[in-house]
């Protein structure tokens, strides 16, 4: 038996239009009765994992061709030590997207992307980017915006075609400022959010899981349980009670708090009610992150409606 068919890897914006314009001109377009074909687009900067799988699956099942994309970019790194330190794993990345449905894998070289070296014009992630995780990482997502702002005119269709692009939940921030982008410069493109892949013990997938020690594996938890306390206080319509949440946290030795906040879901904006004391209803979203060991973990759920 044949196993999964391998995706085509190319390296340059011209193999990427000229395959995927292809690969549509072939498709009928019959996916959710549309008459045209469309294109699923899955960034990543490779490391993959099960998060990732269920962002190409997701854009399988609504679209006739999927790409996804493998670049680690230099933008979104502070530390030169933290760029060299990640995951490159480009062969055992392209096996897992193979299994899940993509046809092309765009996995350019950064002097394909930055032929210039650092990009002289940039875009700017505003307010929503220098809180939470942007005040952590300064510049994360002004890095962020423009690779992403990059990647979807050099994934668009080049014929006639619907686009449609995929983002995890788990990064809410990033979903947020990504959804903020396109609204304002008027992308071509449907930004799709995928829900928050976890282990079965609850832990949310993250490339830097594999950094954690058993005991700090175990501590982890702690995050998404806190965050299921707030879930089931807010299907409740009881007061969420934000503190005993947090001290939930703050009682795991191994887990140094960073934040955890109640906001407004695309907004990100701390939310005006008393999420101690006043039942809650509406609509929010909890934002936690933390150090567990020497790893930073984010985390996040959906409240109410």
């Amino acid at each position: 038996m044949n196993g999964p068919h391998r995706p085509r890897v190319v390296r340059t914006p011209a193999e990427l239009s000229e395959t995927t314009a292809e690969l549509l001109d072939r498709r009928p377009g019959t996916l959710r009765g549309e008459r045209r074909p469309s294109l699923g687009f899955v960034p990543t900067m490779g490391a993959l994992h099960e998060g990732h799988a269920a962002l190409v699956r997701s854009a399988h099942e609504d679209n006739d061709v999927v790409v996804a994309s493998i670049f680690v970019n230099p933008l979104q790194f502070g530390e030169r030590t933290d760029l060299q330190r990640y995951p490159r794993q480009l062969d055992q990345d392209v096996e897992l997207l193979a299994g899940c449905g993509a046809e092309v894998v765009f996995a350019p070289s950064e002097t394909v992307m930055y032929p210039d070296g650092p990009p002289l014009v940039s875009l700017n992630s505003g307010a929503l980017g220098e809180r939470f995780e942007g005040a952590a990482r300064p510049g994360h997502f002004d890095g962020m915006l423009t690779v992403v702002a990059k990647l979807l005119h050099l994934a668009a269709p080049t014929v006639d075609a619907g686009f449609r692009c995929y983002f995890g939940q788990k990064d809410a921030q990033q979903l947020a400022l990504i959804r903020r982008m396109v609204r304002d410069l008027d992308f071509p493109a449907e930004i799709v959010a995928v829900p928050t892949v976890r282990t079965a013990d609850g832990l949310a997938l993250s490339s830097r899981n594999r950094f954690l020690t058993a005991a700090e594996g175990e501590a982890a938890l702690v995050l998404s349980r806190a965050l299921r306390l707030l879930e089931g206080r807010a299907e409740r319509q009881e007061p969420l009670d934000l503190d005993s949440a947090v001290a939930l946290v703050t009682s795991q030795p191994l887990v140094e708090l960073d934040y955890f906040e109640v906001v407004h879901p695309s907004t990100l904006e701390p939310l005006a009610f008393n999420c101690r004391q006043t039942p809650f209803t509406g609509e929010a979203l909890a934002l936690i992150a933390a150090k567990v060991g020497s790893v930073r973990l984010i985390d996040n759920a959906p409240l109410g409606s």
